[in-house]
């Protein structure tokens, strides 16, 4: 049995594509615009993404723009997996998509 352990990163409802992955750096490379992951809402939290971290989310997790880019920017992260009541179905869609359970 393989066991994982990872720390739980926790929002609210509403945390769209546009938080997650700002438009304004979508020029950049996944691996630079990461940098810039969840600014509006957590500053920090590129930094204290570890691998292996779950991202947790209440309602509406994703609405906004049907680009890849946000779920990429999870996973270069080290966002194992994501979990929130409900999910915007393109968001959820592109989750599975890149490799992340949601």
């Amino acid at each position: 049995m393989i066991s994982k352990k990872g720390n739980a990163l926790k929002y609210g409802d509403n945390i769209n594509t546009d938080i997650i992955s700002p438009p304004q750096y979508m020029e950049l490379g996944i691996a630079e615009a990461s940098a810039y992951a969840m600014q509006a809402a957590d500053p920090e939290f590129p930094k204290r993404v570890k691998p292996g971290d779950i991202f947790v989310a209440e309602n509406n997790l994703g609405s906004g723009s049907s680009r890849e880019t946000s779920p990429l920017t999870l996973k270069y992260l080290g966002i194992s997996c994501v979990v929130a009541k409900s999910f915007a179905r393109i968001f959820y869609r592109n989750c599975i998509n890149v490799g992340i359970p949601a």
